[in-house]
């Protein structure tokens, strides 16, 4: 059973809620999408496609970090660097993940196919190249979640909004920047530093981090406040509702900020999966999201002829 844990563990399945992003143009391409079971399907098709591929770049990236992650104090607990998984079982189920991927991805149509291929490039110029630079570091982690909402655009064949781009892009590279002040804020010991544990972490300091965390996290709201108020928003969804979702997202913004900088979670995705608040408000952001793209425009005409009585 322990082995079979260890395997699982290697696959990273937690991190998989990073591919929930594919389901995003599900969600605001337009109404009535949400409830196509063909579109559900492809959506679901590019979720799993994702899955794989995510899994075999984190296998990938444990191989070539192996020396780096037995000094990290929770990383060197990862199957390959802490010798539950050997390094040739290791390749080979990354093998496995990516042939399996890539088939999920082009099955669905060839747009997929060549998304997903974006993905596998990117990321691993970044497991070997791009993560030593810094800022593009962040900004290629930014890219990733753009290519996951892309995925889910071309997987279910509606157009690509720059708004879906650029609000994705912003989020993320705030997000990504709240990781790298996690990963800096782990605790020093007399032997190893930060930077024995990701190199790139010796050019960052928690101050710089502060700084930029707090700009990404103006761009990011102010982006998603320009989309809500943009014409076509309305136009799209046949309300201007959208901008009553703002609070949740500058709340949920405020609240990552205030977690990142309390030092008590390694990354982002330990924060979401713990956080109770954080989670309520993203439930919450979702369910107004999703009545809204399919209802508003009812509500809005129910409120304005009840306004007329």
């Amino acid at each position: 059973m322990s082995k079979v844990s260890a395997y699982i563990r290697l696959l990273r399945p937690l991190h998989w809620l990073k591919n929930t992003f594919v389901f995003a143009a599900l969600v605001f391409a337009g109404k009535n999408l949400l409830f196509d079971p063909h579109k559900i399907l492809a959506s679901v098709y590019a979720f799993i496609a994702f899955s794989l591929l995510s899994s075999f770049v984190y296998i990938v990236n444990d191989i070539h970090d192996i020396e780096y992650d037995r000094k990290h104090p929770t990383k060197r607990k990862r199957p390959i660097a802490a010798g539950d998984v050997s390094v040739s079982m290791g390749i080979f189920v990354s093998i496995a993940l990516l042939v399996v991927g890539l088939f999920v991805g082009f099955a669905v149509n060839v747009l997929l196919g060549i998304v997903s291929c974006a993905y596998l490039v990117l990321n691993l110029a970044y497991s070997w190249y791009l993560k030593h630079h810094v800022i593009v570091d962040v900004m290629c982690i930014a890219i990733g979640f753009v290519l996951r909402a892309m995925a889910g655009v071309v997987a279910i064949g509606v157009i690509l909004s720059p708004w879906l781009v650029v609000c994705t892009f912003t989020l993320c590279l705030f997000v990504g920047f709240g990781k790298r002040r996690c990963e800096l804020a782990v605790t020093n010991d007399d032997y190893i530093t930060a930077s024995d544990r990701r190199p790139i972490l010796a050019r960052y300091t928690l101050e710089l981090l502060s700084h930029l965390l707090t700009i990404s996290a103006a761009l990011a709201i102010t982006t998603f406040l320009l989309y809500t108020m943009d014409p076509q928003t309305s136009a799209r969804f046949g309300t201007n509702y959208m901008i009553y979702t703002a609070p949740l997202v500058i709340y949920g913004v405020f609240r990552f900020a205030v977690l990142i900088q309390s030092g008590r979670f390694e990354g982002p995705i330990e924060l979401l999966s713990s956080d109770k608040p954080f989670l309520a408000t993203i439930a919450l952001w979702v369910i107004m999201v999703i009545v809204i793209v399919h209802f508003g425009s009812y509500i809005q005409q129910l409120i304005y002829k009840l306004t007329q009585l």
